[in-house]
């Protein structure tokens, strides 16, 4: 059923006439008459009742009836589309890791938002590990993390650098010394993330490459939560800068000074993935200008 002639039969019962209907729609009446005829044939019923008057069916009452609303999500489906192949609507999947997915993602998609409001953004937070799958298989369009150890079937462009510094309980000894090296973690109880954690795999590379075995005293898989068991006084920890920022009460935070090198993070895509679109083209230059911005720094 072609909804052009569901607007012709619509415009019939309008005007009360085949001929007025074809002048307003610029058709010839044979057109109108043909429609009609086909979209009765379609439907197996009659609509209309010809005479000196047209009279509506209960078939053609009803249809009447619908027609709008068919009609009416017609429209609202082309505009859609419209707005689809725009670019200005539709869904863009987003994969980010901490500590980004909290101190620095929400930030920058405000202007987004009100530029694009018909986009429907999703936000998934995992691990590099499990973003890094998430964008080989599709089931994110990019993701904002570290670079993955393998990057066979993806794409990774560097943003920005993550600082890192001890972080203490103000009772610690460490607190007070003027000068922290890795050499002072030795023996202590380190506060970890978990193991494919590349924060927490960071901190051991260096820490075997000076001769020094981690000694784990507590393990947590929220990166975010480490603060809080660094103030309840169950170790210290080697964390990014802006997750311990402002300082909770009773800890303290301190650059390491032979551990300087914090990791990349940037921009991971699919290597085989086209990413066009107005709204995906805005949304990469929001992030570019978000992420490279400098923060604070301890140095």
């Amino acid at each position: 059923m072609d909804l052009r002639t569901i607007k012709t039969f619509k415009t019939i019962v309008k005007y009360g006439s085949f001929q007025r209907a074809a002048e307003e729609l610029k058709y010839a009446q044979s057109t109108v008459t043909t429609q009609i005829k086909n979209l009765e044939s379609a439907l197996g019923v009659t609509l209309l009742e010809r005479g000196k008057n047209l009279q509506l069916t209960e078939a053609g009452k009803l249809l009447n009836e619908k027609g709008d609303l068919l009609l009416k999500g017609f429209e609202n489906l082309q505009s859609a589309m419209e707005d689809l192949v725009n670019g200005e609507s539709g869904i863009i999947r987003i994969g980010v890791m901490e500590p980004t997915a909290s101190f620095r993602f929400p930030q920058i998609l405000p202007p987004f938002k009100k530029k694009f409001p018909k986009i429907q953004l999703s936000i998934q937070i995992h691990s590099v590990k499990i973003l890094s799958e998430m964008v080989k298989k599709d089931e994110v369009d990019i993701a904002i993390c570290t670079a993955p150890e393998q990057a066979l079937g993806t794409i990774f462009e560097p943003l920005f650098t993550e600082e890192v510094a001890l972080l203490t309980p103000s009772s610690h000894y460490l607190s007070g010394k003027e000068t922290i090296c890795l050499q002072d973690l030795e023996n202590e109880q380190l506060l970890a993330t978990s193991s494919f954690c590349p924060f927490r795999k960071n901190l051991e590379k260096r820490l075997i490459e000076a001769g020094i075995n981690p000694n784990y005293g507590l393990e947590v898989s929220n990166m975010l939560a480490l603060k809080h068991f660094v103030q309840s006084d169950f170790g210290i920890a080697v964390v990014p800068v802006i997750a311990i920022t402002p300082l909770l009460e009773g800890t303290v935070i301190k650059p390491i000074t032979d551990f300087d090198k914090g990791l990349t993070v940037g921009i991971m895509r699919n290597e085989e993935r086209s990413y066009q679109g107005k709204a995906m083209e805005y949304l990469l230059e929001l992030l570019h200008q978000g992420l490279k911005k400098p923060v604070k720094s301890l140095s």
